[in-house]
């Protein structure tokens, strides 16, 4: 980065410490939510797809950054979201909503690890005889255990590599195909080629009566989710209350626009009856490298999006297990999920991690296809995602109540009318998104609806049941002391105990 850039970018404040850009937080909001691998899913809709983004942007992305920020600015102890809702509502639901953060990146992984095989199963140089690889359950499941036990392995070792693998696996797996993918589409609009997605006006408004059409829609939640991430640098920029608003916006106008021109991209040169959750992106690739008469670079596509892929898995498979793992220290797990190697690494939590995907990723093999899985587990993810959102609205709009001085050097615009509308918007959009999320999909063969919606139910109780059950067992040996230090207690703690002396002195 050349000296110029750095001055754009970062200023140094009075006190000498660096203070983070509009553009720069913005961009790396964008580096943290912007994914390629579920553009297919709303390329089915054609032109509604846009609706759908601007739905979910309004009423998902924008709160939940702007929510995260007054918690992340008001509570930035350790703990994120499990000091955020438990100094709402007590640590029972704190431990709840880390413990979901967890368990929903854990689902997720089979999902991602699918696109992985996928985009792996394109480097061959016949595009038939690669669609069919994809699309056979045997190939994807031993490619999808081989990759993650591999990451996992590699994460038990504490390989230093991994800090280089995610710093390029980005930029070579999703932000260079997600601007050549825009740039094709661009191209072949301009070149005047058949588009093959239906352009009419009506098109824009999807109809909204027909529920099962909404079920591939409410995963587009799941595209904007972790956003919250990026509220810890909210105290970086310069005057917050002002610029971090703006970094917000714009970073979600980047985003809606990478996404859409994205989707679009696939639906003019793939029809809308042959999309695939799992193999039209690289369909789409293929095609437009042979239609420009360059095919033989189609195979680089394939692998720099696997590259991506598994720097993300190899990144994700350390990053919420280390924070369920902070907690764990401070009494809400039991010692032998606490238990690290000599690399400090929390080799009970990755085993037990590791044992529930390879569960998940044996669903290949009993559903009808690659792709009723690959659904399903996205649907289940985003799922328990909005359970641990609707916990951190709830928390935002009550801690603004019932500790109104609680330092906030961000708040929600608005004064409490604010609150409630930011964070009441959000909470009934993810309200909406996780009951339409128990609809079975009409544009997917899932087999018997009974049986998805039966699972979904099942894991869905599992899943939220077990932090609970965990809880209740507790004991006071669980608390183990970290050297990462720990956790400081909750504010409602603070003051209970000072009124206990404040009494106990009165009495003496």
């Amino acid at each position: 980065m050349s000296d110029a850039t750095t001055s754009k970018t970062q200023q140094p404040s009075a006190a000498g410490v660096v203070k983070i850009s509009v553009f720069t937080l913005a961009i790396m909001n964008v580096a943290a939510v912007v994914s390629l691998r579920g553009l297919p899913a709303e390329a089915v809709y054609g032109l509604g797809s846009i609706f759908y983004y601007l739905f979910a942007a309004v009423f998902f992305l924008i709160p939940v950054s702007l929510v995260a920020a007054e918690l992340a600015s008001s509570l930035p102890q350790k703990g994120g979201v499990f000091r955020w809702v438990g100094e709402a509502f007590g640590p029972k639901l704190g431990f709840l909503a880390i413990w979901l953060l967890w368990i929903e990146s854990t689902i997720w992984f089979p999902t991602v690890l699918t696109f992985a095989a996928v985009s792996l199963a394109f480097i061959g140089p016949d595009q038939t005889w690669d669609q069919a690889l994809s699309a056979n359950k045997m190939y994807v499941l031993i490619t999808c255990l081989v990759v993650y036990w591999g990451a996992t392995l590699v994460n038990l070792r504490g390989v230093g590599a991994l800090a280089k693998l995610s710093k390029y696996g980005a930029m070579i797996g999703t932000i260079i195909p997600g601007a050549i993918i825009i740039l094709f589409g661009i191209l072949w609009v301009v070149m005047g080629k058949p588009i093959q997605m239906p352009i009419r006006e009506a098109d824009l408004f999807p109809d909204l009566t027909n529920l099962n059409n909404l079920v591939l829609a409410s995963s587009i939640f799941l595209f904007y989710a972790g956003m919250e991430m990026s509220a810890v640098h909210v105290r970086e920029i310069e005057n917050p209350t002002k610029n971090y608003p703006k970094a917000i916006f714009l970073s979600s106008i980047i985003t809606v626009v990478l996404f859409v021109l994205g989707t679009l991209a696939i639906g003019f040169i793939i029809p809308q009856s042959e999309i695939n959750l799992t193999q039209s992106l690289l369909v789409a690739y293929f095609d437009y490298f042979d239609a420009l008469g360059i095919g033989f670079l189609a195979p680089v596509m394939a692998v720099a999006l696997a590259v991506g892929v598994l720097a993300g898995v190899s990144t994700w498979i350390g990053g919420p297990s280390r924070g369920l793992l902070s907690v764990g220290h401070a009494g809400y797990l039991p010692p032998f999920m606490q238990k690290t190697n000599k690399n400090g690494v929390q080799v009970n939590i990755l085993l037990i991690q590791g044992s529930v995907v390879t569960l998940l990723v044996l669903l290949f093999v009993v559903l009808p296809s690659v792709q009723a899985a690959y659904q399903i587990l996205s649907q289940l993810t985003i799922m328990l995602y909005l359970i641990m959102y609707m916990l951190m609205f709830a928390a935002a709009i009550y801690l603004r109540f019932r500790e109104p001085d609680l330092e906030r050097p961000y708040r929600v615009p608005g004064g409490k009318f604010g609150i409630i509308i930011v964070g009441g918007i959000g909470l009934v959009g993810a309200l909406l998104a996780y009951g339409l999320s128990f609809l079975p999909p009409a544009q997917i063969e899932i087999g018997s609806s009974t049986e998805w919606i039966g699972f979904l139910i099942l894991g869905n109780v599992v899943f939220v049941s077990i932090p609970f059950i965990i809880y209740a067992l507790r004991k006071p040996s669980w608390k183990i002391p970290s050297d990462e230090g720990d956790l400081e207690p909750f504010t409602w703690q603070t003051d209970a105990a000072a009124d206990a002396a404040a009494k106990s002195h009165e009495a003496k």
